[in-house]
C-alpha cells in the first residue's frame, strides 16, 4: 500500500510541475518569447499550446485547403521569419483578456501582435490579425467606392 501512495503522490507532483509550467506565463510577452523560442527549436507542439483556439481553427481549414498537415501550416505560418537573429517587441498593452505587442517586422517597422487570454495563458491570435485585414480592405474599398460615386479621382 505504501508503494502505492509514494506512486500516487509523485504522480500528482509531476502533473502540478506540468501545470506549473504552462501557468507561469503571466504576460503576453512571456508568451511571445516561448512561442519565438519554439520557432527556433521546430516545437509544434509548444506552438499549438500558444496559439488561440480561433489561430489553430484558421490552420486547420488552411491546411485541409491545402491538402497538408496542421504542423506544416504552423510551421510555414510564423508570426516572423525563423532566420531572424533578433526581434525587437515593444508595447505591450493589457485590456482584460485581450492584449497586443508591437514586434519589429523584417522591414524596421512594426506590427501589432494580438493576445488572447484562453484557460489562462496569454495565446497569439492570428485571427485577429486577419479580422483586421478584412476590415482594412473593406474600409479602403468604401472609400474609394465613394470617391468614384461623388466623380472624384482615387487618391493614392
Amino acid at each position: 500500500m505504501k508503494l502505492y501512495q509514494i506512486f500516487l503522490i509523485l504522480i500528482l507532483a509531476l502533473g502540478f510541475t506540468a501545470c506549473a509550467s504552462e501557468q507561469k506565463l503571466q504576460t503576453p510577452f512571456e508568451s511571445l518569447q516561448t512561442y519565438t523560442q519554439a520557432i527556433k527549436k521546430k516545437d509544434v507542439v509548444k506552438m499549438k499550446a500558444l496559439l488561440s483556439k480561433g489561430s489553430i481553427k484558421m490552420a486547420e481549414d488552411e491546411a485541409k485547403a491545402q491538402n497538408v498537415s496542421l504542423d506544416e501550416i504552423l510551421m510555414r505560418e510564423t508570426i516572423f521569419s525563423p532566420d531572424q537573429k533578433t526581434l525587437k517587441f515593444r508595447n505591450e498593452k493589457i485590456e482584460g483578456d485581450n492584449a497586443t505587442i508591437e514586434v519589429e517586422n523584417p522591414f524596421g517597422g512594426f506590427d501589432k501582435v494580438p493576445f488572447i487570454k484562453e484557460d489562462g495563458i496569454w495565446k497569439i491570435a492570428k485571427e485577429k490579425i486577419a479580422e483586421e485585414m478584412i476590415k482594412q480592405a473593406e474600409e479602403d474599398e468604401k472609400r474609394l467606392n465613394d470617391q468614384i460615386n461623388q466623380g472624384k479621382p482615387p487618391e493614392d
